[in-house]
């Protein structure tokens, strides 16, 4: 976790999940593989190997630890949907999320078609809290478009896109049902360049269906010296902010301490975890990227799903206020 990020449209990162595989052009130079593969074999560091898939439980109670409300990006090193990570490990960071809502979460997926159908499914409740934003990412027409009719079919009550790195020209992008667009360029080794009339359009559709942009780089080789104006001004939009007060200390701590049976028991289980194998053998759904970047089969994750069974009674509002019943939003 990291309560100071330098990714400009949010304040913290949270990581209960690290590590990815490549499924679209968008993951081409992935600055989360670059940075964790740096370590890999480094004994005792937390990125011993790679960017291989590991759920990191530990990490579970961190929002409630932190003395003051964050914006925090979700799984910035990683992808919460992707086919490795069981259902019930999703459920559980949801209800984190759902638990404590002084927090904004910005959650952003490639896997679009398993977002919108969790979030139809055993995580509507979480879809419909305000504090929860879910998201998309958006690289092209091709992969990246298709993600936002998905996006759009699932009941949130917040949906963004996040158009970065942005590969070409979108044309005309349907934004009904989209509360917030961010757009940035690939930056670092090897980055594809972004051209201004693409930016330009996406920012004239947005103004005209009334969505907040946000733009967040130029990027290129050295994205400081790019910046990030955009006709001599920057945008910083951002979706309505709607959290609820801070808890007391003893309180959220209640809370961690409510979820340890949870964390101790996805401890025990396999920190490192094996994609799950779809009817047609693969990792992924089918697609030339994927044939391109040759990823094998592995073996789907066994093991049961812990139940959320955690209840805490809390007041807020102070010594008059209501008495509200915190109890697990899903069970799988």
């Amino acid at each position: 976790m990291s309560l100071k990020s330098h990714i400009e449209w949010t304040d913290a990162t949270w990581n209960p999940v690290r590590g990815c595989q490549k499924i679209s052009p968008g993951c081409k130079h992935c600055y989360a593989e670059v940075f964790a593969e740096r370590f890999r074999g480094v004994r005792g560091h937390s990125y011993e190997q790679g960017f291989d898939l590991r759920l990191v439980p530990e990490k579970l109670t961190e929002p409630f630890l932190w003395p003051s409300p964050q914006m925090v990006f979700v799984n910035s090193m990683s992808d919460l949907f992707q086919v490795g990570v069981p259902d019930g490990y999703v459920a559980c960071v949801a209800h984190v999320m759902a638990m404590a809502d002084w927090h904004i979460y910005q959650v952003l997926t490639k896997r679009a078609d398993r977002l919108a159908e969790l979030l139809s499914g055993s995580l509507r409740a979480a879809a419909s809290l305000p504090h929860i934003w879910w998201g998309v990412s958006v690289e092209d027409r091709e992969y990246g478009l298709p993600r936002v009719d998905l996006l759009r079919s699932a009941p949130a009550q917040v949906r963004f896109l996040s158009i970065e790195p942005l590969l070409e020209d979108l044309g005309h992008i349907n934004l009904s049902g989209i509360h917030w667009v961010i757009v940035g360029g690939e930056s670092g080794h090897g980055a594809r360049p972004m051209k201004e009339e693409w930016v330009q359009s996406i920012l004239d559709q947005c103004e005209e269906a009334g969505v907040p942009f946000f733009f967040k780089q130029w990027g290129g080789r050295q994205k400081s010296k790019a910046g990030r104006s955009l006709k001599q001004r920057t945008y910083d939009d951002l979706p309505q902010i709607c959290r609820r007060p801070i808890l007391e200390r003893s309180v959220r701590l209640a809370f961690a301490s409510a979820l340890q049976p949870q964390v101790e028991q996805w401890r025990r289980g396999p920190a490192r975890v094996e994609p799950r194998v779809g009817a047609n053998g693969h990792v992924a759904p089918v697609n030339d990227f994927v044939a391109a970047e040759s990823l094998k089969p592995r073996q789907r994750p066994t093991g049961s799903v812990p139940e959320l069974e955690t209840e805490v009674l809390v007041k807020r509002g102070g010594a008059s206020g209501n008495r509200t019943r915190f109890t697990p939003f899903f069970r799988l």
